[in-house]
């Protein structure tokens, strides 16, 4: 007897082995994949966006009195300073309209969308004479794509001029106490999240309201972010709104969008679980064996290890060409295929569909399976570990172990 176990041990950690391999080669290749393929889906669909709240200011030019070395002149002259001074948006209303459109490459999905933003903001000259406000809009990616621009000051087409690259620039004369609306909008598109600062730090905003509409749920909101005051569900997803009077904050407004069941990694995090599964099934197995005195030979278990491994490495290779769960449903088959098949001949047909059939069911297709329930995976091994001991203890409880 001990010889045997001693074998089943020998198999079972021989299958391990081959388990650990196999789940860091499905990492590694999901790795480099991710790599190689963010930047091309970047390339395509843009990368998280985050959009910055509009600058408003003037200019006002003062005097300075330190010198600086002219190179037209070769003297030290004195120079003119510019200070700027910030004019106060006293109202801002802003429209995000959000369609999640998840693209695969490879292992990965990755969570890309659509996105319609719409801003008013209302601003007011409070330099007590008139002047040229200068208004500075920041683009949410440098290399992003926005079609259907628009950039119109009290409803007027306004010229501007571009600042940087990702920035736009323009001066619109005022009056003291004037209020003028600047209104922006554009349809652009991005990955995996999207954020609304009102500054670089912390800022201020007066008279504050976004809404954000969304076509799903399942979305989360990133760090550094605020929960919305006000969620409503709709038919297709929710009306998300942030509300505020005047408020202060270095956090933002942001969205992470929902992600759907990466193929890669969950077959390596389903590869490096297996040893787990095939303990539980050698060690019923083997109890059910003493118990029925069928004599299981360590080779056999050898190629029961070898039909449990085939189920990972078929999904680790066939996730690449059909959905996740297909291809767990096709594995699932093949390998019970396996074992049923084989136990047949080896104890018997009733032993290898009740037992053995019944075992592989619950500890390699449920416990593979848990994976599917993010959160809820270790409560189900834990409950079927369980419920496995009381089963065992139950039908071993009147055997005398020094007889077997």
């Amino acid at each position: 007897m001990s010889k045997k176990i001693a074998g089943i041990i020998a198999v079972f950690l021989m299958a391990s082995a081959g388990w650990m391999i196999l789940g860091s080669s499905i990492s590694v290749r999901t790795s480099q994949q991710d790599d190689r393929l963010r930047q091309a889906v970047g390339e395509l669909w843009g990368t998280p966006l985050q959009q910055r709240a509009p600058d408003t200011y003037v200019l006002v030019e003062r005097p300075a009195t330190e010198e600086k070395w002219d190179e037209v002149k070769k003297a030290w002259v004195k120079h003119t300073c510019v200070d700027k001074h910030a004019i106060p948006v006293i109202q801002s209303r802003v429209r995000l309209d959000i369609h999640l459109d998840q693209r695969r490459k490879g292992l990965l999905w990755y969570s890309t969308y659509r996105v319609k933003f719409a801003g008013k903001y209302v601003f007011q000259n409070t330099t007590g004479r008139p002047d040229d406000v200068e208004i500075l809009f920041a683009f949410p990616a440098p290399n992003g794509i926005y079609d259907d621009f628009v950039f119109t000051v009290d409803d007027a087409a306004t010229p501007f001029e571009r600042v940087g690259g990702d920035k736009v620039l323009a001066r619109v004369p005022t009056e003291v106490e004037a209020r003028h609306t600047l209104s922006v909008a554009y349809v652009s598109q991005g990955l995996d999240t999207f954020t609304y600062r009102f500054a670089d730090g912390i800022g201020e905003v007066r008279d504050f309201s976004l809404v954000m509409t969304t076509d799903f749920d399942g979305f989360d909101f990133p760090g550094n972010t605020m929960s919305p005051t006000v969620k409503n569900r709709k038919a297709d997803g929710w009306e998300l709104a942030w509300t505020y009077k005047n408020l202060i904050s270095g956090n933002g407004i942001g969205l992470q969008m929902p992600k759907k069941i990466n193929p890669g990694p969950m077959a390596a995090r389903i590869s490096f679980f297996a040893p787990v599964s095939l303990g539980f099934f050698f060690f019923l197995i083997f109890i059910v064996c003493v118990l029925k005195r069928v004599d299981v030979h360590p080779m056999n278990y050898f190629f029961l290890a070898a039909a449990f491994f085939a189920f990972h490495l078929l999904l680790a290779y066939l996730v690449d060409h059909i959905s996740i769960h297909a291809a767990f449903a096709i594995c699932s088959a093949v390998s019970l295929f396996l074992v049923v098949s084989y136990m047949r001949l080896v104890v018997g047909t009733r032993f290898a569909f009740v037992e053995t059939a019944l075992s592989q069911l619950v500890y390699l297709v449920g416990f593979s399976y848990a994976f599917f329930f993010e959160g809820f995976t270790g409560l189900a091994v834990t409950v079927g570990a369980i419920v496995t001991l009381f089963v065992v203890m139950q039908l071993t409880a009147r055997i005398d172990w020094s007889a077997r």
